[in-house]
C-alpha cells in the first residue's frame, strides 16, 4: 500500500505499518480501526461503547490524524464535532483508553455535553442506523467498512431497566457531605494508588472496566518491625566496630586480662 509512495526508512511510515499489521493479525470486537489508502496518516475508526453503561450497544465512529513526527509526537482524534487530544503513542492503547472514558461524569467542564442516561441511551440506538457521511469517497468507503464490521460485533442495546435509580438520585448520592464521603471512602492520595490498565473483551465474557485506583494498604506494624530491625543492625555493628578498635588498640586485651 505504501511501498511506492512513502519511504519506508522513515520511523513514521514504519510505525504506521506495523500497527496496521497488528490491527490486522489481532482484531478486537470493540473497535475497528484503518487508515485511508490515499493517506496512511488519515485514519478512520469506530469504538463500541463499554458495557453495563447507557453506551452499551451503540457505535461511535472517529477521525485519527497522525502527524509527521509520529511515533514522536501523540496523535489527534476527532469524534463527531468533539475535538481532542490523547496524549498516548499507540492507536490500539488510544482507543481502549477512549473507550474506558466513555462513562465518566463530565460534572459540568468546559466543552462536554451532559446528556442524561435516557438521552444517551436513544443516540445508542441510532449510532447503530447508519454510518456517517463524512469526507471523500474513499474515506466514506472505510467508514461504511468499519460500520458493517462494528454492527456484527456491537450486541443489541439494552433497554433501560424500571428499577435503576434516576440520574437526579444518582447525582444527590454523589454530592455528598464531606464527611459522608470520607467515612465511605477508601482512595487516598493520587501517590498512594495503584492504577490498573482496562482489559480487552467482549461484553458477553470479560466486562470492561474504566482504570481503578486502589488504596494501597498500609501496615504500621511492619513499618515498626524494620525499623527495630534497622536499629539494631545499627546497634551490632556499631559493637563489632569498637571491639575490632579496642582489639587493635591493646585495650581489649588489658581488659580481658583483668576480668
Amino acid at each position: 500500500m505504501a511501498g511506492d509512495k512513502y519511504n519506508m526508512k522513515n520511523p513514521g511510515v514504519k510505525r504506521i505499518l506495523q500497527e496496521v499489521k497488528e490491527m490486522q493479525s489481532n482484531p478486537s470486537d470493540d473497535f475497528m480501526s484503518l487508515p485511508l489508502e490515499e493517506n496512511i496518516f488519515e485514519w478512520q475508526f469506530a469504538i463500541r461503547g463499554p458495557c453495563d453503561t447507557e453506551f452499551e450497544g451503540g457505535i461511535y465512529h472517529g477521525r485519527i490524524q497522525l502527524p509527521a513526527e509520529y511515533p514522536f509526537k501523540p496523535p489527534s482524534f476527532m469524534l463527531l464535532t468533539v475535538m481532542l487530544s490523547i496524549l498516548l503513542l499507540a492507536v490500539r492503547t488510544a482507543l481502549l483508553a477512549l473507550i474506558a472514558f466513555m462513562p465518566t461524569n463530565p460534572n459540568g467542564a468546559l466543552g462536554s455535553l451532559d446528556y442524561k442516561k435516557e438521552e444517551r441511551r436513544t443516540l445508542a440506538i441510532k449510532s447503530r442506523e447508519a454510518a456517517p457521511r463524512f469526507g471523500t469517497p474513499e474515506r466514506q468507503k472505510v467508514i461504511d467498512e468499519i460500520h458493517e464490521f462494528m454492527l456484527s460485533k456491537a450486541p443489541p442495546v439494552p433497554e433501560l431497566n424500571p428499577s435503576q435509580p434516576s440520574e437526579e438520585h444518582s447525582t444527590d448520592e454523589a454530592n455528598q457531605s464531606p464527611q459522608d464521603a470520607g467515612e465511605g471512602s477508601t482512595n487516598p492520595a493520587v501517590g498512594d494508588r495503584i492504577v490498573e490498565e482496562p482489559n480487552e473483551g467482549s461484553c458477553g465474557t470479560t466486562h470492561r472496566r474504566a482504570p481503578v485506583l486502589r488504596p494501597r494498604v498500609q501496615k504500621p506494624a511492619d513499618d515498626r518491625l524494620f525499623t527495630l530491625a534497622a536499629v539494631g543492625l545499627t546497634v551490632a555493628i556499631i559493637v563489632l566496630l569498637f571491639k575490632k578498635f579496642m582489639k587493635a588498640s591493646g585495650h581489649g586485651a588489658f581488659f580481658m586480662d583483668e576480668s
